[in-house]
């Protein structure tokens, strides 16, 4: 079993940026495909970036047309994360953040990933 820890959200004015951090202990991070989704209060949760492993798609990546060119997700093995570099964030991007993984390919849909973190707050005000 995997267990998944987000940080890094608070309270930052538009234009500005954010890194988020989602740490896993149990397993090995870099067997799991692993995607940021976000869920804003009324609304449902969605994705926002996804990371696959080496052995898929040589760890490729996608992105949420609403975070294009604005949002990087990336990989550090050794620490066993996954970070999230947001920039230019709009009020929009309002939302708890949550990390999750799954075995197997990278893909966008929620339900298809089987351990999630307990997420992590981003607040931009505008």
């Amino acid at each position: 079993q995997v267990q998944l820890a987000e940080s890094g959200g608070g309270l930052v004015q538009a234009g500005g940026s954010l890194r988020l951090s989602c740490v896993a202990s149990g397993r090995t991070l870099s067997s799991y495909a692993v995607g940021w989704f976000r869920q804003a209060p009324g609304k449902e949760r969605e994705v926002v970036a996804g990371i696959a492993t080496l052995s898929w798609s040589g760890g490729g990546r996608f992105y949420a047309d609403s975070v294009k060119g604005r949002f990087t997700i990336s990989r550090d093995n050794a620490k066993n994360t996954v970070y999230l570099q947001m920039n230019s964030l709009k009020p929009e991007d309002t939302a708890i953040y949550y990390c999750a993984v799954r075995a197997g390919r990278l893909v966008d849909a929620v339900s298809s990933y089987d351990y999630w973190g307990q997420g992590t707050q981003v607040t931009v005000s505008s």
